[in-house]
């Protein structure tokens, strides 16, 4: 699973190993929803990015990137910014109607405007005004085509569409630590960390997987099942174990951005604000899921990345 650990570094006692993050090609896109307040817009963008953790079985990796002020939004009020990745134009192309249709057009008050101005046009209200079953109406400012669907509480503004761009997925960090307190406090400080850096999300339950796979089982329905390598119950039983006895627990953070420098600065702030909590708040290592460079052409070298900041003083 993972490359062969050499002269590893230590920083706060914490091991970080000579190891690497696969990451892989994906498209992504970024909406921003507006509403009459803070709390109905986080409503729709929180309901438009659920289940929405993995590609493997919910079609796209979606998160909520950051609140916006009036003054960042197109109409000036409130609002969210919420990224989306798929594996395709026209996967991503599905989720971001349904998302939008289900989640934000229900969604009291809110408006929904492209995020990213250059690439594909990816329709946004451009599908969605036939919902207002021939009163929709439209309307051009700037060059851009707006949609003004009619709803029960006013109308829902949709901009016609949104745009199309590469983007990176996949990028991880393993957090080995005592137990799960330690763990899961490691892994919430670099989410935390990690949240700061535009262009990227964490699209797991609070940022955090505790179920990190591996390509393929011992059933063949199944693509992917349990990272018996990095499971501490399985110390002893697996022959693929990179665990030891005071392992007890390892938390997984998985990372996507729109690009690799955005994929690689989170995980370097990720990675200080673990080693900063170190071996006494149970910290033992950090490392990283790869498969041997076959999956993705991406590789974040954990050294590399920890020169970058430290300048490699072991």
């Amino acid at each position: 699973m993972s490359e062969a650990m050499q002269a590893p570094l230590i920083r706060n006692g914490v091991t970080i190993d000579d190891g690497f993050a696969e990451a892989f090609p994906m498209k992504a896109t970024r909406i921003v929803i507006t509403a009459i307040n803070p709390t109905w817009a986080m409503h729709a963008a929180t309901a438009a990015s659920g289940f929405a953790t993995s590609v493997i079985a919910c079609g796209c990796e979606a998160g909520i990137e950051r609140l916006l002020g009036p003054h960042e939004t197109p109409d000036g009020r409130p609002g969210v910014s919420v990224l989306l990745f798929a594996m395709s134009g026209k996967e991503l192309g599905k989720q971001l109607e349904r998302r939008v249709g289900q989640c934000v057009l229900t969604c009291p008050t809110t408006a929904v405007f492209a995020g990213i101005s250059e690439g594909e046009a990816l329709p946004l209200g451009k599908n969605l005004r036939f919902f207002g079953d021939g009163w929709q109406m439209s309307k051009v400012i700037n060059g851009q085509r707006y949609w003004r669907i009619p709803v029960m509480d006013g109308e829902f503004v949709a901009q016609e569409t949104t745009a199309i761009t590469k983007a990176v997925g996949g990028g991880n960090l393993l957090l080995l630590a005592r137990d799960t307190e330690s763990a899961l406090a490691a892994a919430e400080a670099a989410v935390a960390a990690m949240k700061l850096v535009p262009d990227v999300i964490m699209p797991f339950p609070g940022g955090v997987v505790r179920s990190g796979s591996k390509v393929g089982s011992k059933y063949p329905a199944l693509n992917a099942s349990t990272n018996d390598a990095f499971c501490p119950s399985l110390y002893g039983l697996t022959k693929r174990s990179e665990l030891t006895p005071e392992t007890r627990c390892v938390m997984e953070i998985v990372i996507d951005g729109l690009t690799e420098a955005s994929v690689a600065r989170a995980m370097r702030v990720g990675m200080d604000a673990c080693i900063t909590i170190g071996a006494a708040g149970g910290l033992l290592r950090i490392s990283a899921g790869n498969y041997g460079g076959k999956l993705g052409p991406y590789h974040f070298h954990l050294h590399k990345l920890m020169d970058d900041t430290q300048g490699g003083q072991a």
